[in-house]
């Protein structure tokens, strides 16, 4: 029998959380470092430099990898032998409690994204509770904790279906998964659950996610059963799409395909693959009694040395005074480095702004859209003599249904986030004579050392989702919508796609 303190599971949680947002598991950056030097398009070792680099930032700074902090979910394995020294708090409250203190600790506040009343008012919670909490009674007299922080654009590519038995999950993933986009932030791992009913089968597919990077084991010795072999299969034919890193077209989309199974009804295959971006943050701890879970800082030299150069093809500007023939020059895959005043808005201010812009009244008092870009971002408090905590892009698809009259009526001269624009937004973006900025999703912390002053000028009441007056200085990005039209995300994978089935048909032996 093992009695386990309530105070030691509540600290376990917020150290927990405190950890993940700044030590990536060494297992994914040492794929990613993989991926690194594998890599082939520029564009997508670009983007994979930076997320290494702001790894290795975040992991020295003790500060965000991303700025979206996650939403927590946990998974509780409770032994049938454990008691609890106090009966006055449930597993869900206590992991609460520890997510509380974790998500307002005043020396790495982490933002918070949960909204209670999600069909109606959507209100901030404010302190990014409540988790999501999984508990399972086992054998034992130990409580085994695996608790993750989930990005949105991540959690927003989901995918299910209720599979005829006769049908191929690899087929059903291989076509699935390039309609996913580019929001869930590639190269990162994707998490299948297979059987059981359909919410267990999300449950699976979320809980794979928690295992370690370890496809390469699997290469070298080769599958030993099935689910083996299948994990194998969508690993080869996922990374032949050319997808590759922040949708740009590469060699690596995927690091590791995790499956986890358990047996269904004889008429069903439910099917759940759930992608993990690349800010992968997840921790496993166990409680025995002895005092709250110790969890060892990774070494800092386990962090590869990588740097990232400003190449040739490489465009300095002030943002200040720009103009559509300014603009006009600028090329699709070209890298702009922006200095000047730029404005901030996600979902809830371009909501807003198309209530007041359609009731007659106009925008806020001081915000000016006229020759400005805005960035889709929502970022985390700043600390000590930071202008703004880690300030990373959102998923710039999500604000696609605003883009034409944000172009259209306020004056507005090109957008900033990540992720692909749909095909009518791409053909809003080129009437307008506007372009589309990339900025690399899971570089939160590098970004936000380009901001240098920042203040919020409208709709202060919404939190993170305010529009902010940014003064940034040099902050990279990537041309991925230019003023024709033309669209990073539809070129560079099918040009990726290409090459790699060059390469297959040079190595395949000629009979």
């Amino acid at each position: 029998m093992a009695i386990i303190k309530q105070q030691d599971m509540i600290d376990s949680i917020a150290d927990a959380l405190q950890y993940i947002s700044y030590y990536h598991p060494l297992d994914f950056v040492q794929a990613l470092e993989k991926a690194y030097h594998k890599e082939e398009s520029q564009a997508a070792k670009d983007a994979i430099a930076q997320i290494l680099i702001n790894s290795r930032m975040s992991a020295h700074g003790k500060r965000p990898i991303c700025q979206d902090t996650g939403i927590v979910t946990c998974f509780v394995n409770i032994g049938m032998d454990v008691q609890w020294d106090k009966t006055d708090m449930t597993i869900q409250q206590m992991v609460d409690e520890g997510t509380r203190r974790a998500y307002l600790n005043p020396d790495n506040p982490l933002r918070a994204s949960i909204v209670a009343d999600p069909a109606g008012a959507r209100k901030n919670t404010k302190d990014n509770t409540p988790s999501v909490v999984h508990i399972n009674m086992v054998a034992g007299n130990e409580v085994e904790v695996m608790i993750a922080a989930k990005g949105g654009g991540s959690e927003n590519k989901t995918k299910m279906a209720m599979l005829n038995p006769s049908d191929s999950i690899a087929d059903w993933v291989v076509k699935t998964l390039p309609t996913m986009g580019a929001g869930w932030c590639p190269p990162g791992m994707i998490g299948i659950g297979v059987g059981g009913t359909a919410e267990k089968a999300g449950v699976l597919a979320k809980e794979s996610l928690m295992d370690p990077v370890n496809i390469q084991d699997l290469i070298d010795r080769g599958p030993e059963n099935a689910e083996e072999a299948l994990r194998l299969e969508i690993y080869e034919r996922v990374n032949k799409l050319g997808i590759g890193a922040q949708g740009l077209g590469g060699l690596t989309t995927v690091v590791d395909v995790k499956i986890n199974s358990v047996p269904t009804h004889a008429a069903s295959k439910p099917v759940v693959m759930i992608p993990n971006c690349a800010a992968t943050r997840h921790v496993h701890f166990h409680l025995d009694g002895s005092g709250p879970a110790n969890l060892t800082p990774p070494k800092l030299e386990e962090w590869p040395e990588i740097t990232w150069e400003v190449g040739e093809n490489v465009r300095r500007v002030n943002v200040n005074g720009l103009t559509k023939a300014d603009i006009a020059e600028w090329k699709t895959g070209e890298t702009v480095l922006l200095s000047g005043k730029i404005l901030t808005g996600r979902d809830a201010a371009h909501k807003k702004i198309q209530e007041l812009l359609a009731s007659g009244e106009g925008l806020p008092a001081g915000v000016d859209f006229t020759n400005k870009f805005i960035y889709y971002v929502g970022p985390v408090d700043a600390i000590g003599d930071e202008a703004v905590g880690p300030a990373g892009p959102t998923t710039a698809t999500r604000m696609d249904k605003f883009t034409e009259m944000m172009l259209a009526d306020t004056g507005l001269l090109g957008t900033i986030g990540k992720a692909e624009r749909g095909p009518a937004t791409v053909e809003s973006i080129k009437q307008h004579k506007s372009v589309y900025l990339m900025a690399v999703g899971g570089a939160a912390y590098l970004v936000s050392k380009a901001i240098k002053k920042a203040r919020v000028v409208a709709f202060e009441e919404l939190g993170m989702e305010a529009i902010y007056e940014f003064d940034v200085e040099d902050m990279p990005v990537t041309v991925a919508v230019d003023s024709t039209g033309e669209s990073a995300h539809v070129t560079g994978p099918a040009i990726w796609q290409a090459k790699i089935e060059e390469l297959d048909d040079a190595l395949t032996p000629k009979t």
